[in-house]
């Protein structure tokens, strides 16, 4: 479908939806200006008006690690009073341009013309591939910063991806609990060890019990791979292996082939059966080190790490996500406690962060879905 149709069909939805605003006001207003959201978000050339600046947030030591300065930015709709506008900390996933990512800023822009103030910070362990307690520290910082900066008492949280599931346990630490209003999780990870094992076997684990048999996105492997290179390469071959799976991650396939001719020859030839063939050389090793590493995945994951949640949830996933599968937001339904999840939608509109190609009946779930969500801001202002 082009893409001026595409946007022609999301029109008719939103004119629909803003005809049920006149009708029956303020809570179809709030799907109106959810369908605006999702029109602006899913036309990649729209250039909503919305005022972008840089700031920084001071994240105090802890022991996840020492006090450190990150950069951030925030995005609000020109003119507006930001102190009588909800705002929300907006958490980017594991991608290498952390906050500078296109489609993360596209979302930014999007929720701000909705009429939120949008708070994206830096978190450095996110993007190099780490999903680290760190970032729960970054984002509770974040949180403070934000509503010192809009004088707000609480404030909402979003996040994509494994940045969805750092969002929830954020909003469930107890230094951070009562300084959230609502958190939305999208495409998040409920259990890291669960999604891992995934990577390396295809497979995963539902709620039901029955086990759900789908083809990883290579993605994932090659992630574990770079994370704990150490698992698979000699100590003098790690630098040149980290350099040539990080090369391989930021889509640069000419400079990772480069990087690894400086592997010893054992070590390239394993590389290069990764880079060529796939996973299945090293399965066993990834198998090992996910198990080896549990614990410490554990602390990282949403799953039965939220018993202190005090905000609202609402949680909403891609039905054929392949890098993390559907069934971990189904996961995450049954972890947030009961009082606190409002809305769970699994939308075949959406392939793991990024709309596709929706039926009007999949348009209809997103619109209400994030209705749902501007209504909770709202209230929460």
């Amino acid at each position: 479908m082009s893409n001026a149709r595409r946007r022609g069909r999301t029109r008719i939805v939103l004119f629909l939806v803003t005809v049920f605003a006149v009708v029956f006001a303020r809570p179809a207003s709030h799907h109106a200006r959810a369908a605006r959201l999702l029109v602006t978000f899913s036309d990649t050339e729209a250039k909503p008006e919305i005022v972008e600046e840089m700031t920084t947030v001071e994240v105090p030591a802890s022991d996840a690690g020492p006090a450190r300065t990150v950069k951030a930015r925030m995005f609000a709709p020109p003119g507006a009073d930001r102190r009588a506008l909800p705002a929300t900390v907006l958490v980017h996933g594991v991608q290498y341009r952390g906050i500078e990512e296109p489609r993360l800023q596209r979302f930014a822009r999007s929720v701000a013309s909705a009429g939120l103030v949008v708070f994206t910070p830096q978190i450095d362990e996110l993007a190099d591939y780490h999903v680290a307690p760190r970032a729960i520290d970054i984002v509770g910082a974040s949180i403070g910063a934000l509503r010192a900066q809009t004088g707000k008492t609480k404030v909402g949280v979003m996040g994509v991806s494994f940045g969805g599931g750092i969002s929830l346990l954020t909003a469930a630490d107890r230094r951070f609990a009562d300084d959230v209003s609502f958190v939305v999780a999208i495409g998040a990870h409920d259990d890291l060890e669960r999604v891992s094992g995934f990577f390396a076997r295809d497979e995963i684990p539902e709620v039901s019990g029955a086990t759900k048999k789908m083809q990883a996105h290579g993605y994932g492997a090659m992630v574990l791979l770079y994370t704990h290179a150490a698992d698979f390469f000699p100590t003098e071959d790690v630098p040149a292996a980290r350099d040539a799976l990080r090369f391989w991650l930021w889509e640069k396939r000419d400079e990772a082939r480069e990087a690894a001719k400086r592997l010893s020859p054992a070590s390239k030839k394993k590389i290069d059966r990764v880079f060529d063939v796939g996973i299945d050389e090293v399965r066993d090793q990834l198998i090992e080190g996910i198990r080896r590493r549990a614990p410490e995945m554990k602390r990282v994951s949403p799953h039965q790490n939220l018993g202190g949640l005090r905000a609202n949830v609402y949680l909403l996933h891609g039905e054929g996500d392949t890098v993390i599968p559907a069934t971990e937001t189904m996961w995450l339904a049954s972890d947030v406690p009961p009082a606190s999840l409002r809305a769970v939608l699994v939308s075949p509109a959406i392939v793991h962060v990024e709309l596709k190609e929706p039926t009007l009946g999949d348009k209809w779930a997103l619109v209400h879905f994030m209705g749902q969500v501007v209504s909770e801001a709202e209230s929460s202002r």
